[in-house]
C-alpha cells in the first residue's frame, strides 16, 4: 500500500480483512472506518509484542476498547510500530525499524505511538488508537498534521493494554478531524470493571465553555525552547482564537514545565519498572539499550524517593489549578520541534527530552488535551494543544474547533436536553444561569402548535408558556445540561416557573419552561408573536 512498511508489526490478510468488513451492520456508529493498533494494544488473535518480539503474546480476547470500536462497525487493519514498551517520543526504538515521518523521511514521526500517526497520515487508515503516558498520543500528531485527542485518563479503560506506567497511561486516537475523533471516543468512553482505574463521567461535567472562551498561554519565558518560526505559529495560533472571540491571557506555567520533568528525572519514573522492569531484567539482550537503560535504572530508586515525588506532584496539582483559575484551558505548542533521525542517533536521550516539554506533564497532573495542526515551522507542520482539567474534554475539543476551523462536533457526555423560551435564551439576562452550569447550545427549536404565552410583571421580564387546545407553535432553544446542573437549575427556579414535558414541532417531548395556568392568565397574551425575541423587538 505504501512504501513505509516499518509502519507495521502485524498486518492482517486482506481477504478476511474484506470479508469482516462486508458483514458489518450499516446502520453502526463507525460502519465502514478501517482502524489501525498501536500494538501494545491486545487485538484477539493478533500477537501483541509491545515492539519487543521477545515478549509476544497472542491474546484471546481484545482489549476493551479494540472490543467497542470492533462493535461499533470498525474494523482492524493491522497492529502498528512503536518506541518499545512504549518508552519514547521518538519513533525510532523499535527492532521492527524506525518509523520515518510520513513527509520528511529523514525526520522522526513522534513516538510511541509512531506507526499508527504515520498510517493516519498517509491514508491507509481512517483512525488509529495509540497510547500516551508522557505525549505518545500528542507529538506524533504534532510532526504530521492531524488530530491526536488524549482524553481523561481512565475514560478510556487500559484493559488488555500493555502498561507503561499504569497510573498515567491513556488510550489515544489519530484522525484527519476532530469530528472523526469525537466520533471515535464517545464509541471507547466509559467504565470497565476490569479495569480499577477506568472512570466515568461525571454528574457534573461541563459541556461548553461558554460563549467567550477564556484561555491561558504562556508567557514569553514559556516559549523559549521554540524556534523563532515557532513563536510566530504559536502566537498565530493564538490570534485565531482572539479573533473567533475568546479572550486570551498570558499566564507562567513554570509549575507545569517543573511537573514535566518529574515524569523522568524523578522518581515516578519507578512506574516503568513495575509494569515491565523485571521482565527486561531477564531478557535485557532482548531489549533496546536506550529502553532498558531507562527502565532498569528505575527499579533502583528506592521506595521513600517515589513516595517524596508523589507528594510534590500533589502540590504540583493544586498549584497548577491555582495558575489556571478562572480559565478554560491551556493553549500550548504541542512539542518543541521536528528532529531528524541523525539528530536522535547521535543524542537518543537528550533530543527525546526535548521533545516531551509540553506533554510529559499533563496525565501526571490529571488533565486532558487534544493536539490540532497549525500550520508550519521550519519546513514541518506546527501543533498546537488545547488542554484542560479532567473531564473537560469537550471543552478542549470545542476550543481546538476554533483553531482548526471545523464545526464543534457533537457532544459526547451524558446530559439532559431543556427546551427555553425568554429570559434564558442565548443574549437574554439570564443565559449566564446556564453557561455557569456548563450548559451547551444545542439548536433552534420550535413546539408542538399546542401552547401559548404571556408576558409575566416580573424582573426581569419572561414569558410563561401554557399548554391550551388553541395554542400555537413557539420559537425557543434546546440546550444540555449536565445531569447534576439541572438538579442545581430546578431547585434555583422562582416560582411561578416550573419545568415539564413540552412536545416539540418534530414529536419529540423535552423538558422545558412552564408557567402555572392561574399566573398565566393574569399575564398579556404574546402568542401571536411566535417567540419571546419577536415580541420584545416590537416592544
Amino acid at each position: 500500500m505504501t512504501d513505509r512498511p516499518e509502519v507495521w508489526i502485524t498486518l492482517r490478510d486482506e481477504d478476511e480483512v474484506l470479508a469482516e468488513a462486508a458483514g458489518v451492520r450499516p446502520d453502526l456508529p463507525l460502519s465502514g472506518l478501517v482502524c489501525a493498533v498501536k500494538d501494545n494494544i491486545d487485538v484477539a488473535g493478533l500477537p501483541t509484542t509491545a515492539a519487543c518480539p521477545a515478549y509476544a503474546y497472542t491474546p484471546v480476547e481484545s482489549a476493551t476498547v479494540v472490543r467497542r470500536l470492533t462493535e461499533a462497525g470498525a474494523v482492524v487493519l493491522g497492529k502498528t510500530n512503536m518506541d518499545q514498551f512504549a518508552t519514547g517520543l521518538v519513533g525510532t526504538r523499535s527492532p521492527y525499524g524506525a518509523v520515518r515521518n510520513a513527509f520528511r523521511p529523514d525526520r522522526i514521526s513522534g513516538g510511541s505511538s509512531s506507526g499508527s500517526a504515520v498510517a493516519v497520515a498517509l491514508g491507509i487508515v481512517d483512525f488509529a488508537l495509540g497510547t500516551d503516558t508522557a505525549g505518545s498520543g500528542r507529538v506524533p500528531a504534532a510532526v504530521h498534521g492531524v488530530v491526536g485527542l488524549k482524553p481523561t485518563v481512565g475514560l478510556l479503560p487500559n484493559t488488555g493494554v500493555v502498561p507503561a506506567a499504569r497510573p498515567y497511561d491513556s488510550v489515544s486516537v489519530f484522525t484527519e478531524d476532530l469530528a472523526l475523533a469525537q466520533r471515535v471516543f464517545a464509541v471507547l468512553a466509559g467504565p470497565d470493571s476490569a479495569d480499577p482505574g477506568s472512570r466515568d463521567w461525571p454528574a457534573t461535567v461541563r459541556l461548553a465553555a461558554g460563549p467567550q472562551p477564556v484561555v491561558a498561554v504562556p508567557t514569553p519565558d514559556g516559549l523559549a525552547p521554540l524556534s523563532p518560526e515557532g513563536r510566530d505559529a504559536f502566537h498565530a495560533g493564538a490570534e485565531v482564537l482572539r479573533a473567533k472571540g475568546a479572550k486570551v491571557s498570558e499566564v507562567d506555567i513554570s509549575v507545569f514545565l517543573d511537573a514535566a520533568g518529574l515524569l523522568y528525572d524523578g522518581a515516578l519514573v519507578a512506574e516503568r519498572y513495575a509494569a515491565v522492569g523485571e521482565f527486561i531484567a531477564a531478557h535485557r539482550g532482548d531489549v533496546d539499550p536506550t529502553v532498558a537503560g531507562i527502565i532498569l535504572a528505575s527499579g533502583e530508586l528506592p521506595a521513600h524517593e517515589l513516595a517524596a515525588d508523589q507528594a510534590r506532584l500533589a502540590a504540583m496539582r493544586s498549584a497548577a489549578l491555582e495558575v489556571l483559575a478562572g480559565f478554560d484551558a491551556l493553549l500550548l505548542p504541542t512539542t518543541t520541534g521536528h528532529p531528524a533521525l541523525a539528530d536522535v542517533a547521535a543524542d537518543p536521550v537528550g533530543v527525546n527530552s526535548g521533545l516531551g516539554t509540553y506533554t510529559n506533564f499533563v496525565n501526571l497532573l490529571d488533565f486532558a488535551a487534544v493536539a490540532v495542526p497549525a500550520g508550519q515551522a521550519d519546513g514541518s507542520p506546527f501543533g498546537l494543544s488545547v488542554i484542560t482539567r479532567a473531564f473537560d474534554d469537550q471543552i478542549a475539543i470545542d476550543i481546538a474547533a476554533l483553531l482548526t476551523g471545523e464545526p464543534a462536533p457533537e457532544p459526547f457526555a451524558p446530559s439532559v436536553a431543556l427546551a427555553v423560551f425568554g429570559a434564558h435564551l442565548r443574549g437574554q439576562p439570564l443565559n449566564h444561569q446556564l453557561t455557569s452550569l456548563g450548559a451547551r447550545f444545542d439548536s433552534e427549536i420550535a413546539t408542538a402548535p399546542e401552547y401559548r404565552m404571556v408576558a409575566l410583571p416580573t424582573e426581569p421580564a419572561k414569558p410563561g408558556v401554557v399548554r391550551s387546545s388553541d395554542g400555537a407553535s413557539l420559537r425557543g432553544e434546546r440546550w444540555l445540561l449536565p445531569v447534576a446542573g439541572l438538579g442545581r437549575f430546578l431547585a434555583a427556579l422562582p416560582m411561578p416557573m416550573s419545568l415539564g414535558r413540552v412536545r416539540l414541532d418534530t414529536g419529540e417531548e423535552v423538558l422545558g419552561f412552564q408557567c402555572d395556568p392561574v399566573t398565566a392568565a393574569s399575564g398579556e397574551d404574546i402568542t401571536a408573536h411566535g417567540s419571546w425575541p419577536a415580541w420584545l423587538a416590537e416592544g
